[in-house]
């Protein structure tokens, strides 16, 4: 792995996808442990949980559906903007139902704040759990839980592995770091 440069800003190596692909064959372990005798549904948080959704599936040894949504709060920076909108109806029915938000990356938790406002008000789910990838711990700052976590980060602006910089990067399979430092939220 080299640094890398999309669009002005370096990136430099920070996880590797062998350890990305053991902290999701862990996480969806525990998640069976939990849903071993349900069929829960994994809903994917389009756009950068595509590859994380996928590897999860593929190590989910039970039975599930999924449905996909797609939010925002970033356009185009290196930083939420704060608000969150919702991009494309969930595409799935899931009322009465065990529902697991599937999330590329947590840091303000403003989207899942958000799905959970929306969830709970017009889906009615029987449960409603988050699974997340990569969760920034020091930005966190809401009052609910995440309730599964591959990997913690520190507070530095990542891509590769379905995460991007303004569009660009999605397709690395390893996770890169901004070199110049942290982002400021």
């Amino acid at each position: 792995m080299d640094k890398i440069k999309i669009h002005d800003k370096t990136f430099v190596p920070y996880l590797k996808n062998e350890e990305l692909q053991e902290a999701i064959r862990d996480l969806a372990h525990k998640v069976y442990e939990d849903y071993k005798d349900e069929v829960p549904i994994f809903v994917g948080v389009l756009n950068g949980v595509i590859m994380f959704f996928t590897d999860f599936l593929k190590h989910y040894p039970g039975h599930c559906e999924i449905a996909f949504i797609q939010m925002s709060s970033y356009h185009g920076g290196l930083q939420s903007a704060g608000i969150v909108y919702k991009k494309m109806e969930l595409t799935k029915n899931v009322e009465g139902r065990h529902i697991i938000l599937m999330e590329d990356i947590v840091d303000t938790g403003n989207t899942i704040e958000s799905l959970f406002e929306y969830f709970k008000n017009t889906q009615r789910p029987k449960s409603l759990k988050v699974a997340s990838l990569l969760l920034k711990p020091d930005v966190f700052k809401k009052d609910f839980k995440i309730d599964y976590v591959a990997k913690e980060i520190p507070n530095k602006f990542v891509l590769g592995y379905g995460l991007d910089y303004d569009e660009l990067g999605r397709n690395l399979p390893d996770l890169y770091q901004l070199e110049d430092g942290r982002i400021n939220h």
